[in-house]
C-alpha cells in the first residue's frame, strides 16, 4: 500500500503551556518551500485559540535556522506567470501576517544563520534569543530578488537607517551586531539557550495575563499607522475592553488582596 502522507517539515510539541514549532529540514538547511510555509500556518492556526498554550517558540534542527527559499523552489519560480508569483507571494505574506497578529507571544530560538525568508520569520517574532553562532541577513538583492514583505516588518523593528543597510548591502549581521540594533533581544551560550528560552516562556506564561499579552500585541501592530487622535481613541477602547475581561477581574482582585497570581 502506497504511503501518501505528507512529509513532516516541522515538528510540534507542547510542554508546560509552551508550544514548540521546530523546523525539520536540516538536510536542506531548513529552507522554505510552499509545503513548509503551509505546515507552519496550519500549526499556528490550530493553536491560536487554545487555552492550553500561552507562548509559542519557533526553533530549528541542525546548524542553520533557515536559509530562505529552497533551491528547487527558486527554479520553479522562474517559470511562474505574474499571477502565479503573486499567489505564491501572498502565501508567505499570510504566514507573516498570521505571526505578526498572533494572539500569543512568539519567541524565536535562533542557533544558526537566519537568511532571507528565514530572517523574515525571526523579524516578525516578538522576542529573539540567539547563540553567538547565529546571524541574520537579507541577501535577496544579490540574486535579483526582493525582500519585499519582510521590509515592512524590518522597518518597524529597527527603523529606516538599519533597514537600508541590511537590505541594500545584503550582508548578514552577526549575533552581536543584531543584538546591538534590536533585531535580537538576547545572545546566550549555545549550551544555555534551550533552558533560557524555556524560562523566558514560562515567565511570560505565568506572570502575565494572556488577554493582556494579546491586547498588547494588537496595540503594537495597529497604533503605529494611526494619527495621534485616532490612536489615543483606539487605545482607550482597548483599555475599556481589557477592563471587561475575566483576567482583569482576577488580576486586580489578587493585587488588592496582596496575593500572588499565577496565570
Amino acid at each position: 500500500m502506497e504511503d501518501n502522507a505528507k512529509p513532516l517539515l516541522i515538528e510540534t510539541s507542547v510542554e508546560e503551556r509552551i508550544g514548540y514549532i521546530t523546523l525539520n529540514r536540516p538536510e536542506r538547511r531548513n529552507a522554505l518551500s510552499y509545503a513548509l510555509v503551509a505546515q507552519l500556518k496550519q500549526a499556528l492556526t490550530q493553536w491560536q485559540d487554545s487555552s492550553d498554550i500561552r507562548v509559542v517558540v519557533l526553533r530549528a534542527k541542525g546548524p542553520v535556522f533557515c536559509s530562505g527559499a529552497d533551491i528547487e523552489y527558486l527554479h520553479k519560480l522562474q517559470e511562474y506567470t505574474f499571477q502565479e508569483n503573486l499567489m505564491d507571494s501572498m502565501h508567505l505574506m499570510d504566514l507573516y501576517q498570521l505571526m505578526y497578529r498572533y494572539p500569543k507571544p512568539l519567541i524565536a530560538q535562533v542557533e544558526g544563520p537566519a537568511l532571507a525568508g528565514g530572517a523574515g520569520l525571526v523579524t516578525v517574532c516578538d522576542l529573539v534569543v540567539a547563540t553567538p553562532q547565529a546571524a541574520i541577513g537579507y541577501p535577496e538583492a544579490r540574486i535579483g530578488f526582493l525582500p519585499a514583505m519582510v521590509a515592512y516588518f524590518l522597518l518597524r523593528r529597527v527603523g529606516e537607517g538599519w533597514a537600508r543597510q541590511l537590505l541594500l548591502t545584503a550582508e548578514p549581521f552577526s549575533a552581536e551586531k543584531a543584538l546591538a540594533i534590536g533585531l535580537f533581544n538576547w545572545v546566550v551560550p549555545e549550551e544555555e539557550i534551550t533552558s533560557f528560552v524555556r524560562e523566558l516562556a514560562l515567565k511570560l506564561a505565568r506572570q502575565n495575563a494572556p488577554t493582556s499579552m494579546e491586547f498588547i500585541r494588537k496595540l503594537i501592530a495597529d497604533l503605529q499607522d494611526m494619527p495621534l487622535q485616532a490612536g489615543l481613541e483606539f487605545a482607550a477602547k482597548m483599555n475599556a475592553h481589557a477592563r471587561a475581561t475575566e483576567d482583569f477581574r482576577r488580576g486586580v482582585a489578587a493585587f488588592l488582596r496582596k496575593e500572588k497570581i499565577e496565570w
